[in-house]
């Protein structure tokens, strides 16, 4: 998939996820930012944003400051957490090193204010190992499709799969007002939750964002293995094959034995 697809994935993403407005910042070299505030998503000026980085300015991106969102932010948590939480939750990934940090935007079952935002991520963080300082409930992550200049220019990926996150856990304590949101955001669309429903829904996600099929197979197969015994296979390669006519591909030879 090519660096502009992946830009794209993850727009689409957002807006999936009811978020249609956003921030988006270059820092240069120097260490200046320049931003644009408070853009629809279609409106974001990503042609500037590619020759900003093409000169070696790192793009972030966040959902427009002043509203209320039904997602939250963590920041350098390892791919194989990360993957482990789009099993369970509606949640994009987004590679931001060759070595395997990720920033997770996990999608919640309702809209938050900034700071209910930053008491669920400061929560979420203990528990997956992210990094503490990034809990602000406004914090910017790289936008997918643009190198990471601070990693010596690699690529930042998208790792994407499509069930909300119930946020009351986090919130049972002394949880913040949130201020009414300036935007009709809509309830979530009902998901299946089993736990085939989960893993089709990661299946066609990872498809959609462009990956092959065969890893999405291997990374299926592994983890349904404990739950499906000797079905295992049968079942990982029928999944894969559903979702690639599901998302519009020709389905393929999956995880036949040579």
């Amino acid at each position: 998939m090519r660096a502009a697809q992946h830009t794209e994935a993850m727009i689409l993403w957002w807006k999936r996820a009811r978020v249609d407005r956003a921030d988006l910042a270059a820092r240069r070299p120097s260490g200046s930012m320049i931003w644009h505030h408070d853009l629809a998503l279609d409106a974001l000026p990503l042609a500037w944003a590619r020759a900003e980085n093409a000169r070696q300015a790192d793009i972030y991106i966040r959902p427009a400051r002043g509203y209320d969102w039904p997602m939250v932010f963590l920041d350098d948590v390892p791919v194989d957490s990360a993957l482990r939480v789009t099993h369970r939750y509606n949640a994009m990934v987004v590679q931001t090193s060759s070595v395997g940090g990720c920033h997770i935007w996990l999608l919640c079952d309702r809209a938050l204010a900034e700071p209910v935002r930053k008491q669920a991520q400061r929560w979420l963080s203990d528990k997956l190992g992210a990094d503490p300082g990034s809990v602000s409930g406004e914090h910017l992550g790289r936008l997918a499709g643009f190198r990471n200049w601070k990693r010596a220019g690699c690529w930042v990926n998208v790792l994407a799969a499509p069930s909300p996150w119930d946020p009351s856990t986090a919130l049972s304590q002394t949880e913040p007002t949130s201020h009414p949101t300036r935007l009709a955001i809509h309830g979530p669309v009902p998901r299946d939750t089993s736990p085939s429903g989960r893993e089709w829904g990661w299946a066609c996600g990872m498809l959609e964002a462009g990956y092959d099929s065969e890893t999405v197979y291997l990374q299926l197969l592994e983890q349904a293995r404990d739950r499906r015994g000797s079905d295992a296979e049968r079942y990982a390669r029928r999944t894969i094959e559903n979702a690639l006519q599901r998302v519009g591909h020709r389905p393929a030879a999956i995880g036949e034995r040579r």
